[in-house]
Formats: structure tokens, C-alpha cells, sequence
């Protein structure tokens, strides 16, 4: 069976493409939906993708993935990652392997994007290479769970 990966990905991620393209690039998040769900098949991994501008929502979709055993969360938490320890205790609860990614290098960005709640649960943290970091984060999955 296919070790399962849920990508979730927070708020304004819906905005891709449009919104600051300097910064997050030009993909929009369909075209980063598309671009992982061909990585994972070339895998051998099973794709959950969402995107939430809801923190709760967030939450719920964390608590999905402990419930369907998945194997790993990677994590866009957009700026809800400088906010938020209800997607750190949700985060904390899971026994797969996380790995949190953000488009852009926020430790090269405003001061309070340098701190993350998520950072402290991630078992590795890639940032800084647009979209292609969704394909190394799943890479990293692939290889960390033996797909």
C-alpha cells in the first residue's frame, strides 16, 4: 500500500500566482496541486492536498491525517506558522514525519516572520525555492518512509 502524505496549506495560498508574485513566485496553487500530484504517483505515495484559510480548518485537516494513519504532513501554514500553537498541539499529536515548507525564505523577510510554532514539531523545514519545495519535501518523504 502507498504510504499516504497529506500537503495542507494555509491561508491566502489560494491568492498564488496573483498575490505578490515577487516574493511566492508565479505557480499558482493548481499548478502546484498538479506538480505534486505527478511527483507523489512517480513516488509511489498517495496525495491528500488541501488549502484552509481557516485556522481551525487547519487543525481538522491535521486531525485527518492521524486518523487515516497517514505516513507525513507537509505543511504551508502560511502566517498562521508565526501564530499559531493550535496547529502546533495538533501537530504534536501526529506520529508521522512533517516537513514544513514556505515558498519564500522567511528568515530573509519582516522579523516576526522569523519565528515558527510549526519549526519545533518538523522533522525539516524547506524554504526559500517556490514551488519546488513542495517536490522536495515530497522526495523527502518518499526516501524517510521507504516508498
Amino acid at each position: 500500500m502507498a504510504a499516504r502524505v497529506f500537503i495542507i496549506n494555509g491561508p491566502n495560498l489560494n491568492l498564488l500566482g496573483v498575490r505578490e508574485p515577487d516574493t511566492y513566485g508565479r505557480a499558482t496553487l493548481d499548478d502546484i496541486r498538479a506538480m505534486c500530484e505527478k511527483r507523489a504517483a512517480a513516488l509511489g505515495l498517495s496525495l491528500t492536498f488541501s488549502q484552509h484559510n481557516m485556522e481551525g480548518a487547519l487543525v481538522e485537516q491535521i486531525h485527518a491525517a492521524i486518523a487515516a494513519d497517514a505516513a507525513a504532513i507537509i505543511i504551508n501554514a502560511g502566517a498562521y506558522t508565526h501564530t499559531s500553537i493550535a496547529i502546533h498541539d495538533a501537530l504534536r499529536a501526529f506520529a508521522g514525519l512533517i516537513v514544513e515548507v514556505h515558498l519564500s525564505n522567511i528568515q530573509a523577510r519582516e522579523d516576526f516572520r522569523h519565528t515558527s510554532h510549526i519549526a519545533p514539531v518538523a522533522d525539516g523545514i524547506i524554504m526559500g525555492l517556490g514551488a519546488m519545495g513542495y517536490e522536495l519535501a515530497l522526495q523527502a518523504v518518499a526516501a524517510r518512509t521507504g516508498s
